[in-house]
């Protein structure tokens, strides 16, 4: 289930995660072909500043992952409530905020980007301050829309997040094409295209959190700060990892303009713009990553962690090969998409693409396991990984190739400086482990007394019917063999049973989708957990139950003996899954 869960999840964070990402190569393909290169420069320097603003978004989203994914791995609703309101009222706040400053500050900042002094001989000072005022108009629906992402992704709501993302991208097109034809708006109309298709997408992602069977409720009277600071230090090396990312983009700036000049900077300008939608791939995996890998641990389910890490690992090498490839091949294409023919920008951008896409597959390994390292808690090496892959690295090989091969050596620095990250976090896990091992236990990192031993714990994917008698005769025999006593294993059995039997019954039947159900017992010293997953519709046999009351004593039976027989239950829908867990 994880194999196919993990996938379904990776198209819609994908998506997802291509929210900024797509408008930006939006407005980069119009401004280049229709605006000229001292607008793609313009636009090339404004980058940090809406890099600065997606770093906060960052922060409070992956925040909103590792906290949501704990809360709901615990099953504890208020707690989820608790972390919703606070990031909602944290990202208004901060985003109300951060537009004052920036309108306050608008000369002084664009000046500090790179775009010089205002002057009648300097056309890339006043686009550049045209596209950030377009532009921060709409930080509080990109804000928004960010941290929108994730609890749409545990609740299970992906087709709706889909439409979001295409509804932006079509709007954003649609308005780019008005700006440029009739409008005529300039930088300031791109910047202010992408603020409305924000909008357009947060309208339609809010439109879930408004229905009766939201999962999330705001209420403000949960607010606390310290919750607040929670939600930071667990978005903490997100922070780190798009500070290193603006820090390496006005370095690159620069270094370009320093050894190659405008068309250099406007070069990087559509590299960073392809780059960032190829590197999506690598990001979804390992936000699906993070947020599996938190809920996991949460649980302390080590073999679930321990095939996470292996599905994480290969979609990563496989999807970073693909794109790789497509790269490779359609450079020259997608390059004069945004600068038309020939050119000297776009032939130092087609060698700089082409480049760059070797930097792809490490890319995608480092993504996958410093997300996955936030999701189990290693802060430190998360915050490693981020430091060296963004910044300390691949700014380090750029300077230093630069010396010799000019602007090639600047786009040779990011193959070398993500290949680099792979071997020193590599070095550190098997340092830690005090042997050089490739295997998905050795790079999972977890303690040794980590979950429940494997000899006390069985697991079992259930398809039918006779799956289900199967489990609970392997399930008694598995209890019997581990000193269980024979009422006790055979309860357990009859539990399991009851439980897998009735979700066949009645959830395989109600749609013609395939559907399997993941079963897990572990056998602690003073008490015995069963936990069922399956990806049938939405059930909750605890208030079921409540609202179902019968002095019929036949009625619901089976369900009733398994309530009988619990200490606690706990139901929780996340990630489209029914999660029931039972403490006997």
């Amino acid at each position: 289930m994880i194999q196919k869960l993990f996938r379904q999840m990776l198209v819609t964070q994908i998506v997802s995660a291509m929210t900024v990402t797509l408008c930006m190569l939006i407005d980069s393909i119009m401004i280049g072909r229709f605006l000229g290169v001292d607008a793609m420069s313009a636009y090339g320097l404004a980058n940090p500043l809406l890099l600065l603003f997606a770093a906060i978004g960052s922060l409070i989203a992956t925040g909103v992952q590792i906290l949501c994914g704990k809360t709901v791995g615990a099953g504890d609703r208020e707690a989820t409530d608790a972390c919703f309101t606070v990031s909602v009222l944290l990202a208004a706040g901060i985003s109300v905020i951060g537009v004052a400053l920036v309108f306050i500050f608008l000369g002084p900042l664009t000046s500090l980007l790179g775009a010089g002094p205002p002057s009648s001989d300097n056309p890339v000072y006043g686009l550049t301050k045209d596209y950030i005022t377009g532009f921060i108009i709409g930080a509080p629906a990109f804000l928004c829309a960010q941290i929108m992402v994730p609890y749409m992704q545990i609740s299970g709501s992906r087709t709706r997040l889909i439409a979001a993302v295409a509804a932006m991208t079509v709007t954003d097109i649609v308005l780019d094409l008005l700006n440029v034809f009739v409008f005529r708006g300039g930088t300031f109309g791109m910047g202010l295209a992408s603020t409305l298709s924000y909008y357009v997408a947060f309208g339609i992602g809010a439109g879930y959190f408004f229905r009766k069977d939201c999962m999330f409720r705001l209420r403000p009277g949960l607010f606390r700060f310290s919750l607040c600071r929670k939600l930071a230090a667990s978005g903490g090396p997100i922070l780190v990892n798009q500070i290193c990312t603006v820090l390496l983009v006005f370095l690159l700036n620069r270094l370009l303009l320093a050894v190659e000049g405008t068309h250099a900077v406007a070069a990087y300008s559509v590299i960073s713009t392809v780059g960032n939608l190829c590197y999506c791939f690598g990001s979804g995996v390992g936000a699906v990553a993070m947020m599996l890998a938190a809920i996991f641990y949460t649980e302390r389910d080590r073999s679930s962690i321990w095939e996470l890490v292996r599905v994480m690992s290969r979609n990563g090498i496989l999807l970073g090969i693909a794109v790789t490839a497509v790269i490779l091949l359609a450079a020259k294409p997608l390059i004069a998409l945004f600068l038309g023919g020939s050119s000297e920008t776009g032939t130092l951008a087609v060698a700089g693409l082409r480049l760059l896409a070797f930097s792809l597959v490490p890319s995608s390994i480092n993504s996958a396991y410093k997300n996955y390292y936030q999701g189990i808690s290693r802060i430190r090496m998360t915050e490693l990984i981020s430091v060296l892959q963004n910044f300390v690295l691949i700014a380090l090989f750029a300077y230093l190739l630069s010396r010799f091969l000019g602007v090639t050596g600047i786009w040779l620095g990011f193959v070398c400086g993500e290949s680099a990250t792979v071997l020193v976090f590599s070095a550190l896990v098997w340092r830690h482990n005090r042997s050089f091992s490739l295997s998905a236990d050795a790079y999972s990192m977890l303690d040794p007394d980590f979950g429940a031993a494997s000899e006390r714990c069985f697991e079992c994917t259930i398809e039918s019917v006779r799956d289900a008698v199967d489990a609970s005769r392997q399930i008694r025999s598995f209890s019997r063999e581990r000193g269980i006593d024979q009422r006790t294993a055979m309860l357990i059995a009859l539990c399991v049973e009851e439980v897998t039997v009735n979700i066949i019954e009645h959830g395989f039947t109600k749609d013609k989708l395939p559907h399997n159900i993941d079963v897990r017992l572990v056998l602690e010293e003073d008490r015995r957990v069963i936990r069922v997953r399956d990806n049938c519709i939405r059930f909750d046999p605890t208030s079921y139950l409540a609202m179902h009351q019968s002095d019929d004593p036949a009625a619901h039976i089976g369900l009733r003996m398994v309530m009988g027989m619990t200490k606690e239950a706990t139901y929780i829908n996340s990630l489209g899954l029914n999660n029931l867990t039972l403490v006997l």
